[in-house]
């Protein structure tokens, strides 16, 4: 267990209180004014979090998938279906950053380089910022999407989240 110390601009205080529970195993936040009553010093107890659990794996995560191309038609066809402007949903969201990432370990088994990997981190973290921006919808075991280890390993997020919808849906 220890003690942090910080020292912030008052409106930063709920942040940076926010990002060490995340971080940290922390005990109540004390909140003090600075000697010269323009910023704020924030105390509290920490300690560090139990070891962080293994992502799941390619194969754990994608034992149950339909083939790659018939998640890029799903994929394709949900984009075209949905009207412009309208919520294409977790779903989609989560199918084709999965689609992506299997694509990307194709390519980085067989030693390529291409921009297949990039896409699957970008479509990752477009996964991550869906489920962080809305209520429910996220497995979020061991990981939730503002978890460090999330934004880390944003493909290993995706494995995480797709092996658990394709255990829970036809």
């Amino acid at each position: 267990m220890f003690e942090i110390r910080v020292i912030c601009e008052p409106d930063d205080a709920d942040r940076v209180s926010t990002a060490l529970a995340v971080a940290f195993n922390t005990g109540p936040v004390r909140r003090y004014p600075t000697r010269d009553g323009r910023r704020t010093r924030l105390y509290v107890t920490a300690d560090h979090r139990p070891d962080l659990e293994a992502w799941p794996t390619p194969d754990e995560a994608y034992a149950l998938a339909p083939n790659i191309l018939c998640e890029i038609g799903w994929t394709a066809q949900t984009a075209t279906d949905t009207p412009f402007g309208c919520d294409l949903g977790r779903e989609y969201w989560l199918r084709k950053a999965a689609v992506l990432d299997r694509i990307a370990l194709r390519t980085e088994d067989e030693g390529l380089t291409s921009d297949a990997t990039d896409a699957a981190i970008e479509a990752a973290r477009q996964l991550i910022a869906h489920d962080r921006d809305r209520e429910g919808g996220c497995h979020g075991t061991p990981y939730r999407p503002e978890h460090p280890a999330t934004a880390a390993n944003p493909r290993g997020y995706v494995r995480q989240e797709y092996a658990h919808w394709a255990k829970t849906h036809p």
